[in-house]
């Protein structure tokens, strides 16, 4: 059966070419399948890239910092490959200092995640946190920051980068014990955590079970009161 005519008064309109739509649908499948694959290379590349970086790092540990051409050697990649993803090397160590402490942040979630307790969660976090100071992992993070060349703004003197991203695990605990402002005493946490972690890091000594038992307690004791909150809206 022949189709109607459109009606001009009602703004219809002739699809002169039925298929186009389809054809337009095809094209943008193709060009997403494209982008996901290259995106995937890419992403490829920069893990290449960011577990070179550390083997190299590594290995040196604070006695020479690596090159550009060091690093994509033991990637086996190019320095075309390299500027891709990083303007520069200080670039590409910063975003190895993103990369580990997400790293760090799932492991303490993992660890806090085996206690039942809000007491319990908090002292393994203080545990895992210090856990750092650990021979090799000391090692990698002293071989880390000193090519960052700005220790003293990471870990130690300065508040360290990592304790604000890793002080978000302690604020639900910390406000199952009663504190009055979770996130501000979580972050008084996390800077005495991270703080003796940078003493231990670079003096290469090692916390005992007692240390972390204290710490714990410390930080546990800092907890806002509901009163004292009150008191200073008041004031």
């Amino acid at each position: 059966m022949a189709s109607a005519p459109s009606d001009p008064r009602r703004g219809d309109r002739v699809n002169e070419n039925p298929a186009s739509g389809q054809v337009g649908d095809v094209a943008s499948r193709i060009a997403q399948r494209s982008l996901a694959k290259r995106g995937a290379g890419y992403a490829d590349e920069v893990r290449r890239l960011l577990d070179a970086a550390l083997g190299v790092m590594k290995r040196r540990g604070t006695t020479s910092r690596p090159r550009v051409a060091d690093i994509v050697t033991a990637a086996g990649l190019s320095n075309d490959a390299f500027y891709r993803h990083f303007p520069s090397k200080d670039a590409l160590v910063a975003a190895l200092l993103e990369d580990g402490t997400e790293r760090l942040y799932s492991y303490v979630a993992h660890q806090m995640g085996k206690e039942p307790t809000p007491e319990g969660k908090v002292y393994r976090w203080v545990r895992s946190v210090l856990s750092q100071a650990y021979a090799e992992s000391a090692a990698t993070t002293r071989a880390v920051l000193w090519n960052a060349g700005a220790v003293s703004e990471i870990i130690g003197s300065a508040p360290p980068v990592p304790s604000d991203r890793l002080a978000e695990l302690l604020r639900e605990p910390l406000r199952e014990l009663g504190s009055a402002d979770p996130a501000f005493d979580a972050s008084l946490a996390a800077y005495t955590a991270f703080g003796k972690l940078g003493s231990y890091v670079w003096s290469e000594t090692q916390p005992t079970d007692h240390d972390t038992e204290r710490i714990t307690a410390f930080c546990l004791r800092a907890l806002t009161p509901p009163h004292a909150q009150s008191a200073v809206s008041k004031a």
